[in-house]
């Protein structure tokens, strides 16, 4: 099962039973401790004090169902990680369902721009793969995660090529690879100039077309998982906007539930994610028992086009890939002197890993008060862009600013979360039922800071996995138990305010003072019921179940790490704080566990030598 449960124990939440509440706490064995805030509940504590015990919902309020079915497997999220394993499992159980929130194309999946990473170049190795995973997760990967990750990556994309994924070739007709950030091989493999996503994306879900015995829910939110006298999975309850039988709330029974619902992106107001990408898969597994692990490592794209001080939602991306090709990052236009900063901050330069750009960008933000700096990519030419990187300067001019003559303006904006649901080495979960894969999952690859590329690659390699031990596995149907956990919801209208504070305290830079502010402003917002049930109001209380445990364990853990950036603990600390935060609930009520784990990035080769 993942993960040991020994490690000093934090509690998010603790009611003395005398008005006292004790806030993000955490006393080692070793007799350090840590605390984020306490009210002592008599009326001294200043205005960032947690006003009351958070309590969130132990599940969310719904409807009855009107309506069910029955599937042996059913798989949350149709992206990458969800449709391959519903192909790798059509043939193993009698029945697949897929569920995806919108449609079969809405996901992140469909967005990503840059490519997949995989040892596939006559020079290459899985080996050196690896030391640049490792290297980039600062510490915190999981070394056999990372090792099935390069060795099984490889055939995964070529097994993506046979699906019938084109790829881009050279004109010598090899697969076309180059190099983004953190890489020091050219390994990054691509369709359509930038639109590797959308081409895999396009290819899986022919396949899924093609397959008549795998059936798909559209226009479909999970909203709770249905449990057995054992805990373990035995359903999963759904709200349909449809017509006809499937409109409304229902449930599916079933022997196994695979979550690749994605990740978290709109907890914040400025993101590369999609609009469905609202942290549900986390809260649903949190709530029934799961542990998040690692949530505090948000990595923050150092390039997303910056379109203005009030600009919310999904943001333009500026690949990395565009600086693998030769852009450079600079501080201000050329006519006021503008230089190029990367140099002498990483050996890599402006190819350094993403948490390294983005601290690099936002530290020259501050000692320039600018909100924003420039990627320059004007030497690449017209006829380059248009055929290397079409979208993204369709993209870009569609938003004023044409990359072949002028300087896109970029800042650091939320783009992927390391962590996620716990899982072992084949997605399994605490949950006996209940599996895991791509972003919504933690399965240790990414540690503090994913390296660039390897997502898509994350969501084919364990999704394989995957099928390769569930059908085996598979537990025999059984009947949902009385839900005995508490009910509610938080209204959709402080979804705004919540972003607001999780991107102002809980964004790239942290500190002891803004996170506790945030913690005192989500138990705030997680008391503002809902006055009615709807789609909205579901996704709010999944985003601040989630925003209360990322900001807990970031206020946590006092150190700087990869993606997590404490401006008042500036340095790395491995002998206080190697190991990661687990997060887990009990009918609303969180707790935090820190493990103690030896750095992986340690007594590593040096680049081209693995």
């Amino acid at each position: 099962m993942p993960g040991s449960r020994d490690g000093r124990r934090a509690t998010s939440s603790i009611d003395e039973g005398d008005g006292r509440r004790a806030t993000s706490s955490i006393d080692g064995s070793d007799g350090r401790r840590a605390t984020s805030s306490i009210d002592e509940g008599d009326g001294r504590g200043d205005e960032t004090a947690p006003a009351a015990t958070r309590r969130l919902p132990g599940r969310l309020t719904a409807p009855a169902p009107g309506w069910t079915t029955r599937a042996d497997v059913v798989i949350i999220g149709s992206g990458v990680a969800g449709l391959t394993a519903a192909l790798r499992l059509r043939e193993q159980v009698d029945k697949v369902l897929v569920v995806t929130k919108t449609v079969l194309n809405a996901g992140s999946t469909q967005w990503a721009q840059g490519g997949i990473a995989a040892a596939l170049g006559p020079e290459d190795t899985p080996e050196e793969h690896e030391v640049d995973t490792l290297v980039a997760g600062a510490g915190a990967c999981d070394r056999d995660a990372v090792r099935a990750l390069v060795t099984e990556g490889p055939d995964a994309v070529r097994e993506l090529i046979a699906l019938g994924t084109n790829f881009d070739h050279d004109d010598d007709g090899a697969l076309s690879l180059t190099r983004e950030g953190g890489h020091h091989r050219d390994r990054i493999a691509h369709a359509g100039g930038d639109a590797t996503g959308a081409e895999i994306q396009r290819a899986l879900i022919a396949a899924i077309e093609a397959a008549p015995d795998i059936e798909v829910i559209q226009h479909a939110l999970a909203v709770d998982l249905l449990l057995d006298a054992d805990g373990g999975v035995s359903g999963v309850t759904l709200h349909v906007i449809g017509e006809g039988v499937r409109d409304g709330v229902g449930a599916v029974h079933c022997r196994a539930v695979v979550l690749a619902s994605g990740g978290l992106g709109q907890v914040f107001s400025q993101t590369t994610n999609p609009a469905v990408s609202t942290g549900d898969g986390m809260a649903i597994a949190l709530r029934a028992g799961a542990t998040l692990r690692d949530l505090e490592f948000v990595q923050f794209h150092p390039t997303v086009m910056y379109l203005g001080p009030d600009s919310r939602g999904q943001q333009p991306l500026i690949s990395e890939a565009v600086r693998g090709e030769g852009a450079f990052l600079v501080d201000a236009l050329p006519e006021e002197g503008g230089r190029r900063f990367m140099e002498g901050v990483h050996e890599l330069a402006d190819l350094a890993p993403r948490d390294v750009v983005a601290k690099a960008i936002m530290k020259r933000m501050l000692e320039t008060g600018r909100p924003h700096m420039w990627l320059d990519a004007r030497h690449l030419g017209a006829a380059f862009w248009e055929r290397r990187f079409p979208t993204i300067l369709a993209t870009t001019r569609s938003h004023g600013v044409d990359p072949v003559t002028e300087l896109i303006p970029v800042a650091p904006a939320c783009h992927y979360v390391s962590g996620g649901v716990l899982t072992d080495l084949d997605g399994r979960t605490d949950v006996p039922g209940l599996y895991a894969t791509g972003e919504v999952a933690c399965s240790g690859v990414h540690g503090a800071n994913r390296l660039a590329s390897n997502s898509l690659l994350e969501g084919l390699v364990f999704s394989r996995r995957i099928a390769a031990v569930l059908p085996g596995e598979l537990r025999p149907w059984s009947d949902p138990v009385a839900d005995g956990r508490t009910a509610g919801l938080v209204s959709g209208a402080v979804q705004g305010d919540l972003q607001e504070t999780m991107t102002s305290r809980v964004g790239v830079l942290r500190s002891a003072d803004g996170l506790a502010e945030a913690t005192a402003l989500l138990d705030k917002l997680a008391g503002e019921a809902a006055e009615q049930v709807d789609q909205t109001s579901w996704e709010t209380t999944n985003l601040i179940t989630i925003s209360a445990a990322l900001a807990d364990a970031a206020a946590l853990r006092e150190e700087t790490r990869g993606s997590h950036w404490r401006d008042d603990f500036p340095e790395r600390d491995d002998d206080r704080w190697a190991g990661h935060f687990d997060v887990a609930m009990t009918d609303g009520v969180t707790t935090v566990t820190f493990h103690p784990a030896p750095a992986t990035d340690t007594d590593l080769p040096g680049p081209g030598s693995a």
